[in-house]
């Protein structure tokens, strides 16, 4: 029953086209679908395909082709300078991009101060008081490639390309968030202060 309901979790989402590495992380939906009440809440969501209310502008088109991962400098533990091609972030913009249900799931493992998106994950650190854990070079690795620090990480790497297996054509070579996607983010984080209540 656990690993049949993770997998019937993955393939509305896949279905649903929100989350291309749905694959990669079946194990740890089918552990969030193995709580009845949460996958019954969830469900009907799922299988309509239906976006929470903040939406982020659709930049599929504009996603980086080359492999992403070559053009930063890992320092430490993070990534120091902005991504290339990236302005400066924009709070606003990265906290709809966090919200969004078809860009960022980041909701999906993560909680937030984000309180009109109702079912919000527990599988991942919570958001709140992001900023004063991490400096912005921290967080900005842990978008781009959190696998860099932890290898065990169930977080996607949302700026690479190589190395993927099981990936669906239309996102061969492309990063699930863009640079200035991920710039827009770590900037909405680094503005998360306060400890969660």
């Amino acid at each position: 029953m656990k690993t049949r309901g993770g997998s019937r979790v993955a393939r509305a989402l896949a279905r649903a086209a929100l989350l291309p590495c749905a694959a990669a992380i079946t194990p740890a939906l089918a552990a969030v679908a193995s709580a009845p009440a949460l996958a019954a809440a969830i469900a009907p969501a799922l299988a309509a395909g239906a976006p929470g209310p903040a939406q982020a502008p659709d930049v599929s088109a504009s996603r980086s082709t080359a492999a992403p991962l070559a053009t930063v400098q890992v320092v430490g533990d993070g990534i120091p300078s902005p991504l290339p091609g990236a302005a400066a972030g924009d709070a606003a913009r990265g906290r709809a991009i966090v919200a969004n249900r078809q860009a960022g799931l980041c909701l999906l493992c993560h909680t937030g101060p984000i309180p009109e998106e109702r079912f919000q994950g527990n599988l991942a650190p919570g958001l709140q008081g992001a900023g004063q854990r991490w400096s912005a070079a921290q967080l900005r690795l842990r978008i781009v490639d959190a696998s860099q620090f932890n290898p065990a990480t169930i977080m996607p790497a949302y700026y690479k390309t190589d190395g993927l297996t099981r990936v669906a054509a239309h996102y061969k070579d492309k990063t699930i968030l863009t640079a200035q996607q991920i710039e827009d983010v770590v900037a909405w984080l680094q503005t998360l202060k306060e400890p969660a209540p």
